[in-house]
């Protein structure tokens, strides 16, 4: 007998077969059917918007809205790699801490690395290269890294120094980004007399360790202002008696006839692509170009720098 329907103690349950069952079109017509609009928050008696609103009637008062967290940028930055790390320590940029992979191998570069780092009494921790992997976001690190605090900026003001002989000259970067850049400016401003530099909060480089190493050491004694805005810092050192000067390839006057040499001076500088910005354009008092060969269309920002604080040294002395 086919199939088991007929066997002795066989019973199928109520309800078991499979398929609709007689009279169910209703209520799966019933199913499909909306159930209207979703209810507000404030209605859902399960939902934090109720419970707060429940709240708020019976205190009187609005409770607080907590603001989202704010992202900050780091505060220190890592140095990778045995000769990177080897050059942070010669030109003495400021660390705070050096780390060294367990087991390293040991040649001539990391023996230099740890004496100078004692030297300076730089505290020297051991981690696993998966440590130093993660501190170094990946980098090639070599079994090195050394860690650079954030540095600390100077207010615009601080560079007016009334004790600091000779007439003062600083320079203001408009949208420098390359912090090989910045380092080559700092060296110069020290090299030729220069009170400090300044640079914007915003869309600018930073004092970075690239900065620190190209400035082979005059970071430490020139100081580095922040300006939250770059044009009100000019209006306000030009009502401190300053004239504010700013290079272009399309100057007013050619450098060597600047006339306000002798003046003190704020000298802007803008990136080689872009130039001066127009606000800050219409905030100098004077335009200035470097003549040059018509075979070279422009200098990048450290050049153009110190070539016009070598001029104004220059023009001070005859």
């Amino acid at each position: 007998m086919a199939g088991n329907s007929a066997r002795r103690g066989a019973i199928r349950k109520p309800g078991s077969k499979k398929g609709p069952t007689v009279g169910s079109g209703g209520q799966r017509r019933k199913s499909l059917e909306g159930k209207g609009p979703t209810p507000k928050a404030a209605d859902r008696p399960n939902h934090k918007a109720y419970k707060s609103a429940n709240k708020t009637a019976a205190t009187g008062s609005r409770p607080a809205r907590s603001a989202p967290p704010r992202r900050t940028k780091a505060s220190s930055e890592m140095v990778a790699g045995r000769n990177s790390v080897l050059e942070a320590l010669r030109t003495d940029i400021p660390a705070s801490t050096l780390y060294v992979a367990s087991r390293i191998d040991s040649d001539d570069r990391v023996r230099e690395v740890i004496k100078l780092a004692g030297e300076r009494g730089i505290p020297m921790l051991e981690a696993p290269r998966t440590e130093l992997d993660r501190l170094t976001d990946g980098a090639v690190h070599q079994g090195l890294a050394l860690q650079v605090p954030a540095y600390s900026y100077a207010h615009p003001g601080d560079l007016l120094d009334p004790e600091r002989p000779g007439v003062p000259v600083i320079v203001a970067l408009d949208g420098i980004t390359d912090p090989r850049n910045l380092g080559a400016i700092i060296r110069s401003v020290a090299a030729f007399g220069g009170h400090g530099v300044l640079v914007p909060a915003r869309r600018s480089v930073g004092m970075t360790a690239s900065a620190w190493k190209t400035s082979a050491g005059a970071a430490a004694r020139i100081p580095v202002a922040q300006a939250t805005n770059l044009t009100r810092a000019l209006l306000d050192y030009r009502k401190q008696g300053f004239f504010i000067v700013g290079l272009d390839m399309d100057g007013d006057v050619e450098l060597p006839q600047l006339a306000l040499a002798d003046q003190a001076l704020v000298i802007v500088v803008g990136s080689e692509g872009k130039g001066l910005s127009r606000l800050v354009r219409e905030t100098c008092d004077q335009i200035v170009s470097i003549p040059m060969s018509s075979a070279v269309e422009s200098l990048n920002a450290g050049m153009a720098v110190g070539v016009t604080m070598y001029e104004v040294a220059r023009a001070r002395r005859v």
